[in-house]
């Protein structure tokens, strides 16, 4: 039997319909077997937190391109910033000047996490973002090594995916950069190191093991660039660290001269309740990375330095299309709609939707642990609590199964599925889109688990 707190009966889509299938059929003969798709979703239109198909099928969107569409599908004042723009000129390169890449980088420059003024480099996309970053962090301190994190993603170039440690097959076949170390990320839920007596958490247990094992067996700390480190874990499982992690972090970096890089591609631009996840924390990092949810679709990333950091000369890095003038617009029109309601929204959307999500796992045998930020929540599915065995199988049925019923979600790290809808997102269809699923997991449940 269903549970019996549903409010309605949720009708089961006929997906996809035949203009679907024939556009897939065709993408199938010519696109490029690399990408990883979700399901059998061809988009026609969106508005907002809706989206519809070419076959007129209404669906909930609840991973907004992978939290880029920060302000949801088309928003009127992002639109029209790109019009008004698209009129003017579309392209000039980075080797000359306009004014919205100024304004632009004059905004970010306001928002950045840390007191100091800043230096903004701008260009495409996340992994574009992270490149320049590490860059500046060799050149500036003319040191060779990096620490990363397992679990942690940085994108697919060759320099970002020295750092990925995500999913071996992001990895595998290639030959990312070997300077990078790689040390457990404070995973609560599944620690890979032992706490010690005296440490308060288990983020001061990651630090500890980092200056106590890896600077004593791997690498002197005289040697190491930076540490690189997302907030909150994206592709890793949607992992929220422990209160003293980050200002242990900071402290030891401050202590031995190595940079803090947050990679905030994923959880910047309001998408935790804050411009930046970073702030949750109270601490300043040196370099921030951005991308994702900065232009509301169109592709923009780019990273903010201390101005006492940025210490590279004229030439040393550079991008084609760096400032392109609708990307810019587009970023602008972006910031106002957050500043003006969005990042609010955020926090009390995401504030109500985990404690949803909470009363849903004491119903719900798979629902091992619920945790997040704003609109950055992650929901991890067990075979058991007590074990906490992961159960990806049903996590991926459950993203089957929300699919027919009308819902666009997506999983993370080994069993999670995150909860990413736009920042812009109203509570009935909150409310819509958990009931969808909920259903979608008691389904799943009955099917998996018996």
């Amino acid at each position: 039997m269903l549970a019996t707190h549903l409010t309605r009966t949720i009708p089961r889509l006929n997906t996809p319909g035949p203009k679907a299938r024939a556009i897939l059929e065709r993408d199938r003969a010519v696109v490029s077997r690399a990408y990883g798709r979700v399901a059998d979703f061809v988009m026609s239109h969106g508005l907002g937190s809706q989206v519809w198909d070419v076959d007129g099928n209404r669906y909930l969107d609840f991973m907004s391109g992978i939290a880029v569409n920060a302000t949801g599908h088309s928003h009127p004042r992002v639109v029209r910033a790109i019009q008004e723009q698209a009129e003017k000129f579309l392209h000039i390169s980075s080797d000359y000047y306009h004014e919205s890449w100024v304004r632009l980088s004059e905004r970010l420059n306001e928002i950045a996490p840390f007191a100091e003024p800043s230096s903004v480099f701008l260009g495409n996309s996340g992994t574009e973002a992270v490149e320049g970053a590490i860059k500046l962090a060799r050149y500036h301190t003319g040191r060779p090594y990096f620490l990363g994190f397992i679990g942690g993603f940085h994108g697919r170039t060759l320099g970002s995916l020295g750092f990925t440690a995500s999913k071996i097959t992001q990895r595998r076949g290639f030959l990312p950069q070997r300077e990078v170390i790689h040390v457990p990320y404070p995973y609560e839920y599944r620690p890979l190191l032992a706490m010690q007596p005296g440490e308060v958490d288990y983020g001061e247990t990651v630090v500890n093991y980092i200056e106590r094992v890896v600077f004593k067996n791997l690498v002197a700390p005289d040697e190491v660039a930076a540490v690189l480190v997302e907030p909150i874990q994206g592709e890793g499982g949607y992992v929220v660290p422990p209160a003293s992690f980050f200002p242990r972090l900071r402290e030891l970096c401050d202590r031995h001269g190595i940079l803090l890089i947050v990679d905030e591609v994923q959880s910047g631009m309001g998408r935790t309740g804050k411009w930046w996840a970073i702030e949750h924390w109270g601490v300043e990092p040196d370099i921030v990375c951005t991308a994702k949810g900065i232009a509301s679709g169109v592709p923009l990333g780019g990273f903010i330095a201390r101005q006492s950091i940025a210490t590279w000369p004229t030439g040393a890095h550079g991008n084609t299309y760096g400032g392109n003038p609708l990307a810019m617009v587009a970023a602008l029109a972006t910031m106002e709609v957050l500043e003006n309601g969005g990042i609010q929204n955020a926090a009390e959307q995401g504030a109500y939707i985990l404690s949803r999500l909470n009363e849903m796992a004491a119903r719900h045998p798979s629902i091992g642990d619920v945790r997040g930020k704003g609109l950055m929540i992650g929901v991890e599915f067990v075979q058991d609590k007590a074990t906490r065995m992961p159960n990806a199988r049903l996590r991926d049925r459950i993203v089957e199964l929300a699919f027919e019923h009308g819902l666009l979600i997506m999983g993370c790290g080994v069993s999670t599925m995150r909860i990413i809808p736009p920042l812009i997102i109203t509570r009935p269809e909150v409310d819509e889109g958990l009931e969808i699923f909920e259903y979608a997991v008691t389904l799943a449940e009955e099917e998996l688990m018996g």
